[in-house]
């Protein structure tokens, strides 16, 4: 059987540029049992929701509760990452049980400590995808420039980054047919990930089975 995951989809992009759209509409194209998002704010906003006596469930959101709290959130994980550059990774893809899918779609990379962490535990998976939008694109979709938010880390750090696998640019909301291409080409790779992995998976059995 081959070891998950063989296909690690990674998406960034600024806020409101529409991350969450095409990530969410990708796992409902794909089979459920094959694929999953995996949020590294999950276990983020879930900590920090325990530590503050807040609601988790609207952290999750695109909401104005999220938006109160988010400096402050960032403030708090920024000191825990500086601890430790992986720890909200693992924890995130334990939260959303990882292991058990060989497809993961990560819908929320933010750094380039991030993409070093994946590029070091599983290089030979990774596919990178950078959603970009316009400011007035964003703003259409709510995006208001916050002071110690836009101009943070969280939201910079992968900015001078140019080495993507693909970049999707997501401005235009009535560019339906854009946005199916770019989904038909990430369920092709998908699905070409998971042929392979399924080869060798078959190959080795043959070995296994004449050697045993």
């Amino acid at each position: 059987m081959a070891r998950n995951p063989v296909l690690v989809l990674l998406f960034s992009g600024k806020r409101k540029s529409g991350k969450d759209y095409i990530t969410d509409h990708l796992q409902e194209r794909l089979d459920e049992s094959k694929s999953k998002i995996i949020r590294l704010s999950g276990p983020i906003k879930q900590q920090f929701a325990e530590d503050n006596g807040l609601d988790y469930s609207q952290l999750l959101t695109a909401s104005d509760y999220k938006e109160k709290y988010r400096s402050e959130m960032i403030t708090w994980s920024e000191a825990k990452r500086a601890q430790d550059r992986g720890y909200f990774i693992r924890e995130a893809i334990k939260m959303f049980e990882g292991s058990k899918y060989p497809i993961w779609i990560v819908s929320d990379m933010r750094r380039r400590s991030d993409l070093a962490w994946f590029r070091e535990h599983h290089s030979c998976a990774i596919y990178s995808v950078r959603i970009i939008a316009t400011e007035e694109a964003r703003r259409k979709r709510g995006w208001v420039f916050t002071p110690g938010v836009d101009d943070a880390e969280s939201e910079c750090d992968l900015d001078t980054v140019t080495s993507w696998d693909m970049e999707v640019d997501n401005s235009q909301e009535e560019n339906e047919g854009h946005m199916l291409s770019v989904l038909d080409s990430l369920l092709t790779l998908c699905s070409e990930r998971l042929a392979a992995a399924a080869a060798a998976a078959a190959r080795s059995d043959v070995v296994s089975n004449t050697t045993g």
